[in-house]
């Protein structure tokens, strides 16, 4: 065997070791990521895109960049698992078209009066009732309008429109620390419950039917204030984020 192909060798040994050891890693992070999914979000399809990430991460690390294997893998893993996710989008394109409605609302309520848009509001605004509004929320709670999983998994899956590559140069390296503190301001100016939910879901990890218990709401009372939420978001970080234009 030659010198290159000995290398060739060693080096798909070194792939193979790294992806067996760290197989698990794609099952706990899928799990992780499935609690947060609606219920036709199979937990297989999540398993394989984030083992072609996984894959994708053995071939690609780098020690000198100074992160460990298993915290690199997990970005690229977590990465490959949005991706598919992403484009497996199972949302009607009408709860798309009225959640984007919503935060169009609620920006221009907002802009108008200085402060949060209350619920009553956006939907006279809308020209809808209460009970339409809250059901608008409540359809786009499975919607992949807004991510906050994307935007929030530490920083290293911002959006599409300020994706970089695996070594981002400077202007994008600056794009996605200026990224993080405009979020960072947003969710600190939510409402004081929307922000509770958010700290509640995203930081302690705690599902929907666990923060209406410490609420003291139901179960969908808390779905629906977590969209609003989410789509409170996006209409403060409109500028940042590209506009989906299906009908």
């Amino acid at each position: 065997m030659n010198n290159l192909a000995t290398y060739t060798a060693v080096q798909h040994q070194g792939y193979d070791e790294l992806v067996m050891r760290h197989a698990t890693l794609v099952k706990r992070i899928a799990y992780h990521l499935l609690n947060r999914l609606p219920p036709n979000v199979q937990a297989d399809d999540l398993i394989q895109a984030g083992m072609i990430g996984l894959l994708e991460a053995s071939r690609n690390y780098d020690p000198a960049q100074g992160a460990s294997f298993e915290t690199y893998a997990g970005i690229r893993i977590r990465g490959a698992m949005l991706d598919e996710i992403r484009r497996s989008d199972w949302t009607p394109r009408s709860v798309h078209r009225k959640a984007r409605m919503v935060a169009d609302a609620m920006r221009a309520i907002e802009h108008r009066e200085g402060r949060d848009a209350r619920d009553s509001e956006v939907a006279e605004a809308l020209d809808i009732t209460l009970d339409d509004y809250h059901q608008i929320l409540q359809d786009a709670s499975g919607c992949r309008i807004f991510s906050m999983e994307e935007l929030t998994a530490v920083g290293e899956v911002p959006p599409e429109s300020i994706r970089g590559c695996d070594h981002i140069g400077p202007f994008e390296g600056f794009q996605r620390d200026a990224f993080r503190q405009a979020l960072s301001r947003a969710i600190a100016s939510l409402p004081e419950r929307e922000r509770l939910v958010i700290s509640m879901y995203y930081s302690e990890e705690l599902n929907l039917r666990e923060i209406g218990q410490v609420l003291g709401v139901s179960e969908s009372r808390v779905c629906q204030i977590h969209s609003q939420a989410t789509l409170r978001l996006r209409s403060r970080l409109a500028q940042w984020l590209a506009e989906d234009t299906d009908e």
